[in-house]
């Protein structure tokens, strides 16, 4: 078991599995992924093993409440909104890398410099509601955002921002968010940048994306990084020139099926990307530039409505990485009727991925894996390849 305090005093329970033995939890959990399949025909499907996170340390990202005094600010979490005294100090949380822990103290130094008020929810008073900080695994390189009630303060951080430059000459974007609602919403539509860059540079398996603020971005980089190589490895060698990329995000999954595509058969692959964040696709289109790929198209737009108007060029492949509701039934059953030959299906609830797939009656589940994304709590990810039923018997999956 991690020697995590906060746990053991009760003050922190984000990690509800932590007196649970990694093995007994990744068990548990391939044994739930089983019980959301029960109703589909599973023969011949191909189990791989889980793919295993480290324990510790392994998270990107703090989104810490900001609560206590302006001189001594709190970094954590609060367990009543209401109750100020509930604040619990996280800045030692065993999933954040040692990083992190010594920079927190320059963060809360720097919030009393420019006078930021942490907001009282009970008082509807103060200014800071939010520090969220995020690590470029790649190059370590920081993106740093504030949370803001107002842009009362603004001049005051963009007084001390040269100080914590110094302090901190590894962030790389650092903007500040104006979120005016007395509201349980982590963000507003405003971001205000004090960095000329914009962008947080990552790399996964030497496929270049790019971090923006308000964008998703998995939060355990060295598992995400096995996910999307893996759905590069079951996708490789199958006879795919379109494909599809629905809910795409930054483009992981996209770019690297089509760059693995690609480099295989050295003839150009089409890939159209499809997300409904403007950010993240701002995201993917920098980094199919990066990457030279000519014959793609990212667009922001709802991925079930693009995919329903769709009635010619069907793709070879269709990649859905849904969120938490899945792709739902009408999706589900246009994909069946469309019948592109796979279906690359990211899930990170298995619940709604098994009532997804059991609409997709025209389709045989050929592979799948679990990905331990969140250890310590019943949450996984999981990626399934389906072959179209008829699909030709020299094709191998």
């Amino acid at each position: 078991m991690i020697d995590c305090h906060h746990y053991q005093k009760g003050d922190c329970r984000s990690c509800q599995w932590l007196e649970m033995p990694y093995e007994q939890q990744l068990a548990k959990k391939k044994e739930h992924l089983k019980q959301q399949l029960a109703k589909l025909d599973c023969d011949n499907l191909i189990w791989h093993p889980p793919f295993y996170s480290s324990e510790t340390a392994f998270r990107n990202k703090a989104k810490m409440v900001v609560s206590g005094a302006v001189e001594r600010p709190i970094l954590g979490i609060l367990q009543d909104p209401t109750e100020p005294q509930s604040a619990v100090d996280l800045c030692d949380c065993p999933l954040y890398p040692q990083r992190f822990a010594e920079l927190f103290p320059i963060l809360k130094d720097f919030i009393g410099r420019a006078g930021l008020v942490p907001y009282n929810v009970a008082k509807q008073k103060g200014e800071l509601k939010y520090i969220l900080l995020t690590e470029s695994q790649h190059t370590k390189k920081l993106m740093l955002r504030f949370v803001l009630r107002s842009e009362t303060k603004l001049p005051l951080i963009q007084r001390e921002f040269a100080g914590l430059l110094e302090k901190l000459p590894q962030l790389e974007v650092v903007s500040v968010n104006i979120q005016p609602q007395h509201a349980a919403i982590l963000e507003g539509e405003k971001e205000i940048f004090l960095t000329d860059q914009h962008t947080l540079s990552e790399n996964f398996n030497g496929i270049p994306l790019f971090i923006r603020p308000q964008g998703f971005f998995q939060t355990n980089p060295l598992v995400a990084q096995g996910l999307y190589v893996t759905a590069q490895d079951w996708v490789q060698d199958l006879p795919i020139t379109k494909l599809w990329d629905l809910f795409c995000g930054v483009g992981g999954f996209g770019l690297h099926c089509a760059k693995a595509l690609q480099d295989k058969d050295q003839q150009e692959v089409e890939l159209t990307g499809i997300e409904i964040s403007a950010s993240a696709i701002q995201a993917a289109t920098q980094s199919a530039q990066v990457l030279g790929l000519n014959n793609v198209k990212f667009q922001s737009l709802d991925a079930a409505n693009f995919a329903l108007t769709q009635d010619e060029n069907k793709p070879d492949l269709v990649i859905v990485n849904p969120p938490r509701r899945g792709i739902g039934r009408e999706l589900a059953e246009f994909l069946n009727e469309m019948q592109p030959h796979f279906i690359l299906y990211s899930s990170c609830n298995a619940i709604s991925m098994g009532k997804d797939l059991q609409h997709l009656t025209n389709y045989k589940l050929t592979q799948i894996q679990l990905f331990d994304m969140f250890p310590h709590t019943a949450h996984y990810e999981t990626l399934a390849l389906l072959s179209k039923l008829n699909v030709d018997e020299h094709i191998s999956v």
